[in-house]
């Protein structure tokens, strides 16, 4: 099984190649994952019978319990030989149906292999969490596929109607699988139809999970989406709207019926809806005139059908329902088909337009009048053994709606064959007042395999009591009826057979009748329409959020800001009523803290109430380093020289961005306003005291911590347990949390760069430095100078002092950073604190000579030392798996070399070194942008205001 999910990922990453190489012709080779698919699963047909299943598990997230699992039993099986049988001749297709110069043709062949591997492990999936995984890749690869002519408003729109409403599905049916596993106390299919949980919960969740089913496989009343994707390509549709995609949903509801069927929500919810489904498809169905159309709603219609059969959760039910689901993929994928041939080699699917094809494509009649007839239920086709199935399970059935449901389906059966029937006439027939449409001869892949699908109706119906063998397992699920049903194409005459006689019949007359019915159909008045609802309800969505967004977000950060701690104050008080303060408190560990936090308090007031930004900062600093001596005061001082750093870091953030803003803060709030803001900074700054006394004191289980200082030795290598946990305990977080870095340098730089010039300049400039480093140019760089600088000092910057002291203490400050590096396993530093030190030593050159001699002592793109940077820690993880470890894991080596002596060298320094270059590209990054990019600004500025002076 894994290994057909991943033939078809190695598929999907090879078909745009595979495209560009062969053309069309490539989708020969891109159908072998669904062949294989098809053959595995009748591989295991023996196997399956006799109730060996094959599954495969590998642990997932150990700690609760989550394992990824598939397994195959007689219901999967049958669906992986629909979706891979299916999808081999839809794909096959393709190579008549596209043309090579086709635009984006790889794009579309690489989606369609991934949606097919994505619904194979939608079928297998035994996982509740896995499953709702490959439901929303389906969910989002058709978006893709639907959507696949971005040039088309029509495809445009569909898409994103089919996104959002089976999204909506999705996620509600998420929250139902949640409370499912939650009740049960697993997230495994069979452990939970084996014991299913009882419960309101589960009445939710069962809900829950209907709805994703529902709006999946488009039942009313969001039924709407599936007509609007026939914007998509005809073998999309084929594929999706017949044997994958809409089939999930009633794969979804046969999976859980042997559970959940005698629920109380369950039967009322799949009956009603689907009934409501089959009736209105077909319905409108009658009313179409373009051929893809009539199979888009009469697919709706059929899909009401499957979800009444497999959501009843009878033993008869059960096998009449997945008879009819085989029976539906192969006869609409055979329609859409062939609709898509006579589209292709007419121009046109308007039923008002096409006359005189039948003599001119005799073939093509042939397969689609199979497959109508196997849709409309005509013996002898597979698709009569199934209504037959059908009416026997109904006239049988012991409950009180038995006979309801049986008019409805008896009625809507009337309809399957009048809108059959239609397709034939306006695909078909020769009309009187219609010239003989002109028709390109299509290719002859394009005509065999819509007649094989056709053929393959016809052969399958005097076998059908072999697929009654393949689903006993399935069957099994549920309780055997009193009058067990059988397949078959002759049971006698009885009262199955006379209703699929009288349906027939006035399913024909509606045919005969059609312009009859037409005018009858056009002067009732029109029903009200889903998608109009839809439409409502995203016009009435697009306007709260701008009104919503309106209100609250109007650009105003202290608004923003008070939203936020609003709303934090609310949440958390209520949670603290109930729990209150505990008991034992202690104020302080060491006397020395009692002033530092005094001094930090004092400073947070008067930075506060200052009214210049630049005190402002130097007073809010003064908080920071005051916390860096509390930390120093409790023992820790890696995070103590941490803060200093990042605090240092900050002010020059600051002033740098100060120099654009006004040495005042320029609103004067009023008293209320300031009160407001006083009220909301004194209860926040309290409940996150409080929030953290409770906490601590809420504590039942060891630390996780706890075992830390001995695994920093014996699993990291190292003495310094703050480091050994980034680098090695903690790596994963680590790892993200400098993908953040990378992140925010990035968007820092897009907001000051915006025009793509003054990127190109500054790379411009990068090239200058490199090109004089080290050759003698004037006074600041004779012979072999110490330090690379091709500028002058102290002119327009400032201090000459401040330029000398900087070239002293530059390369020292530079060694340092290198010895926080190599020295942070066993003592206070490390790569994030011995990158801040090399980035104030950056600070200090700009500081010194500006931008320009910043580029001279580091003349790198900012984005090189943050790729390489993360190249480094995120290859160090691979480098451990290719060794035979776990990722990021660390090996230690104790070495004795000559000269150096005794070497104690752990491999995770390279992933710190990667944090360490990680943090010199930011802090080069802000430079860049806040520093150098504000002087072009401010030098632009100054330029155009003596342009307009003279």
């Amino acid at each position: 099984m894994l290994t057909v999910l991943a033939l078809h990922l190695l598929a999907t990453v090879s078909a745009p190649f595979l495209v560009r190489l062969l053309g069309r012709r490539a989708f020969w080779l891109l159908a072998l994952p669904s062949l294989a698919t098809a053959g595995f699963a009748a591989s295991q047909l023996d196997a399956v019978r006799a109730g060996d299943h094959p599954q495969w598990s590998h642990p997932w997230v150990p700690s609760i319990d989550l394992t990824l699992g598939l397994r195959m039993d007689s219901l999967s099986l049958l669906m992986c030989l629909v979706v891979g049988g299916i999808g081999t001749l839809v794909l096959a297709y393709c190579t008549a149906y596209f043309d090579d110069g086709e635009a984006d043709l790889g794009r579309l062949a690489a989606h369609l292999t991934a949606f097919a591997g994505a619904m194979t492990g939608l079928v297998l999936a035994d996982d509740l969490l896995l499953l709702y995984l490959f439901w929303e890749a389906t969910t989002v690869l058709s978006y893709l596929l639907v959507g696949h002519n971005p040039r088309s408003e029509d495809a445009r729109n569909a898409a994103t109607q089919a996104l959002v409403v089976t999204t909506a599905g999705g996620l509600a049916m998420l929250g139902g699988l949640l409370m499912l596993s939650t009740s049960a106390g697993t997230s495994s299919l069979t452990a939970l139809l084996a014991d299913p949980p009882t419960g309101p919960t589960v009445a939710a969740g069962i809900v829950l999970v209907l709805a994703g089913a529902i709006t999946k496989s488009a039942q009313v009343p969001f039924h709407f989406w599936l007509p609007g994707a026939m914007a998509a390509p005809t073998p999309v549709s084929a594929y999706l709207h017949a044997a994958a995609m809409v089939k999930a949903g009633i794969y979804l509801v046969a999976r859980l019926a042997p559970g959940f069927a005698e629920h109380t929500v369950w039967r009322p919810t799949v009956l009603v809806l689907g009934g409501l489904t089959m009736l209105v498809g077909g319905y409108r169905a009658l009313r179409q005139v373009d051929l893809k159309l009539i199979l888009a709603y009469g697919t709706v219609s059929q899909l009401g059908f499957l979800i009444v059969l497999v959501g009843t959760g009878t033993h008869d039910a059960a096998l009449a329902g997945l008879t009819l689901l085989v029976a539906h993929a192969v006869f609409k994928a055979g329609l859409f088909l062939s609709v898509g041939t006579i589209d292709h080699a007419t121009g046109t699917r308007d039923v008002r337009r096409l006359s005189g094809l039948a003599r001119q494509m005799p073939v093509l009649v042939v397969a689609t009048v199979l497959c109508a007839a196997s849709m409309a239920g005509l013996p002898p086709m597979l698709g009569f053994v199934g209504k037959e199935a059908v009416y026997e399970t109904y006239l049988h059935a012991p409950e009180d709606w038995g006979p309801w449901v049986l008019a409805i389906l008896v009625l809507g059966s009337v309809l399957t064959v009048g809108y059959s029937g239609r397709l034939l006439w306006g695909a078909w027939a020769t009309k009187r007042d219609v010239d003989t449409i002109d028709v390109h001869q299509p290719s002859p892949v394009a005509t065999a395999i819509p007649l094989l699908l056709g053929l393959a109706s016809l052969a399958a119906a005097p076998f059908s009591s072999h697929l009654e063998g393949l689903v006993t397992g399935y069957r099994e699920g549920f309780t055997p009826g009193e009058h067990p049903i059988h397949l078959g194409l002759w049971h006698g005459l009885g009262p199955a057979l006379y209703l699929s006689i009288a349906t027939l019949a006035t399913g024909a007359l509606l045919v005969a009748l059609r312009r009859p019915v037409a005018r009858v159909q056009g002067a009732l008045p029109h029903p009200p329409a889903a998608v109009s609802a839809y439409r409502l309800v995203m016009r009435g969505l697009d306007r709260g959020s701008l009104e919503v967004t309106g209100f609250l977000q109007r650009g105003s950060l202290p608004l923003s800001l008070g939203l936020v701690l609003a709303v934090f104050i609310g949440m958390m008080a209520k949670g603290l009523v109930r729990t209150g303060l505990p008991r034992d408190l202690r104020l302080w560990d060491h006397p020395a803290q009692v002033p530092v936090a005094l001094v930090a308090v004092v400073a947070a007031i008067a930075a506060v109430r200052s009214r210049r930004r630049l005190r402002a900062v130097v007073l809010v600093s003064v908080t920071g380093y005051a916390c860096s001596l509390a930390f120093l005061l409790h023992g820790a001082p890696d995070l103590a020289l941490t803060q200093v750093l990042a605090e240092t870091v900050s002010i020059v953030i600051f002033v740098l961005v100060l120099r654009r803003l006004a040495g005042r803060f320029n609103e004067d709030p009023s008293r209320t306003e300031r009160g407001v803001r006083i009220l909301l900074g004194t209860l926040s700054g309290a409940l996150v005291t409080v929030v953290c006394l409770v906490a601590g004191a809420a504590r039942t289980a060891d630390p996780s911590a706890v075992g830390w200082p001995k695994g920093a030795t014996s699993f990291g290598g190292g003495g310094n347990i703050v480091n050994v946990a980034l680098v090695d305990i903690r790596a994963w977080d680590t790892m993200g949390e400098i993908s953040v870095v990378l992140v925010a340098a990035t968007g820092i730089a897009s907001l000051v760069f915006r025009k793509q010039e003054r990127v190109d300049e500054h790379r411009q400039r990068l090239v200058d430095a490199r090109a004089h480093r080290g050759v003698g140019s004037g006074a600041t760089n004779v012979g072999s100078s110490w330090l690379a600088t091709g500028h002058s000092f102290g002119d327009e910057r400032g201090s000459l002092i401040f330029a000398v002291i900087t070239r002293i203490i530059f390369h020292t400050v530079l060694l340092w950073s290198l010895y926080l590096l190599f020295t942070g396993h066993n003592a206070p530093g490390g790569g994030f604190a011995a990158g801040i030190v090399a980035g104030l030593a950056l600070v200090v050159r700009y500081l010194a000579g500006g931008g320009d001699e910043l580029r001279d002592a580091l003349p790198v793109m900012p984005g090189a030392l943050l790729g390489t940077g993360l190249f480094l820690s995120a290859g160090f993880g691979l480098v451990s798996m290719l060794a035979g470890g776990d990722v990021l894991q660390s090996w230690i080596f104790d070495l004795h070399l000559p000269l150096l002596g005794d070497l104690h060298l752990v491999t995770s320094v390279f992933f710190d070194i990667g944090v360490y270059l990680v943090v010199i590209g930011l802090v080069l990054d802000i430079l860049r942008s806040l520093g150098s990019g504000i002087d072009d600004q401010i030098v632009e500025a100054r330029r155009e205001a003596e342009e307009v002076g003279a």
